[in-house]
């Protein structure tokens, strides 16, 4: 069969990838297009354009580049139309992906798959309309999403599991923990670790990294590691660090994690990652105008949460100081409680291993793969 996909960052073209490689231990002759990136065309197939020209984040950088957004669209489009691929599988990305899905299903009869789908239940509900419209399988890796959609909005979709699941217990079985290599390789010293996860946008760092580490620094007994984001030079970081004492790694973050003691988090899928490998963590999240961003959560947004973790056990499991509650003294209060008190840090690691019973086992590119192979032979 012929399989176009379309993601926009790197998260969708890691999962993607997978995807894709399962698809194809289902499908011998699976035949691949996409939009996409490295890791994909890795797998085999033809990229018709790398998510790095498609990737606009904020207002502002959309509005800039509005002329290239829709130009980019209207050649997947026609692209699309062009190949008559037998499904169209769509990753994440919806402002672009949404608009696909529309198209797709007005102007042709070819099937829409959504794998991992919008994270409508916390900003832009009405979505839900062009979804059940547009979309005719929806593929979650959230387990709370399925009472969201099926309950809330009566509309069926397919819970697969988490890929983080799979890449975190794939890690951890061909990389067996040792600490000595991991002091040696990155010239650390002879101390436990607290690891610092600030990002992977400028903007983030910008925001979080200097008050965590003002708070971090706080514990002399731990050297502090920074795991450096993709795409974001050395220099940038630098300018933030000013004196502290901390070492920054790159394409190490689940290495760093594997030995960590502790770690602050800003939020996202890092969050999930930090809890997979068992790390206590104090997710963190800042932003200029935090009074009004607290105000937001409070009325607005539709969600009790901002991290993965909690939101998928359904509770609070890890504390999570956002807006105006993210202050230095916050951060070592829980920073300290993580390090010093065993029965806080020991209810911490059982909400992990509740939240892991949720998501259940790896396997969810496979499942997903089983699942699309099924529906489309029908």
């Amino acid at each position: 069969m012929k399989y176009y996909l379309i993601v926009g960052e790197a998260s969708g073209d890691l999962h993607a990838s997978h995807l894709m490689t399962a698809l194809k231990a289902e499908d011998p002759q699976a035949d691949f297009r996409f939009f996409g990136g490295d890791l994909m065309a890795a797998v085999g197939g033809t990229m018709v354009k790398h998510y790095k020209e498609l990737a606009y984040m904020g207002f502002i950088p959309v509005l800039l580049h509005l002329r290239t957004i829709f130009a980019n669209m209207k050649r997947c489009k026609e692209d699309i139309v062009g190949w008559n691929p037998d499904v169209v599988i769509l990753v994440d990305y919806p402002g672009f992906n949404l608009n696909i899905a529309k198209f797709v299903h007005a102007r042709t009869q070819i099937p829409v798959f959504y794998y991992i789908s919008p994270k409508i239940w916390a900003w832009k509900e009405y979505r839900i309309k062009n979804i059940k419209r547009d979309v005719d399988e929806l593929f979650s890796i959230l387990p709370f999403e399925v009472e969201f959609f099926e309950a809330k909005h009566q509309y069926p979709i397919h819970y697969v599991g988490n890929p983080t699941v799979d890449e975190v217990t794939a890690y951890q079985k061909a990389h067996p923990q040792n600490m000595e290599a991991f002091i040696a390789d990155n010239k650390l010293e002879d101390r436990p670790v607290i690891a610092l996860l600030a990002g992977s946008r400028k903007q983030e760092i910008k925001d979080n990294l200097p008050d965590m580490l003002k708070a971090a620094s706080a514990f002399p007994a731990y050297q502090l590691v920074l795991a450096g984001a993709p795409g974001i030079a050395p220099e940038y970081y630098e300018q933030y660090v000013g004196q502290a004492k901390v070492k920054i790694i790159f394409d190490q973050t689940y290495r760093l994690l594997q030995h960590a003691e502790a770690a602050l988090v800003t939020s996202g899928t890092a969050t999930l990652e930090t809890a997979l490998f068992r790390v206590p963590q104090v997710v963190c999240y800042y932003t200029p105008v935090g009074k009004f961003v607290s105000f937001l959560r409070r009325h607005i947004l539709k969600v009790k949460f901002i991290s993965l973790v909690n939101l998928i056990a359904d509770r609070e499991v890890v504390k999570e100081l956002v807006a105006d509650t993210m202050t230095v003294g916050n951060m070592q209060e829980e920073l300290s409680k993580l390090l010093e008190n065993k029965e806080y840090k020991k209810r911490m690691l059982a909400g992990y291993e509740y939240m892991a019973d949720r998501l259940g086992p790896a396997g969810a590119p496979q499942h997903a793969a089983h699942e699309m192979l099924e529906l489309l032979k029908k």
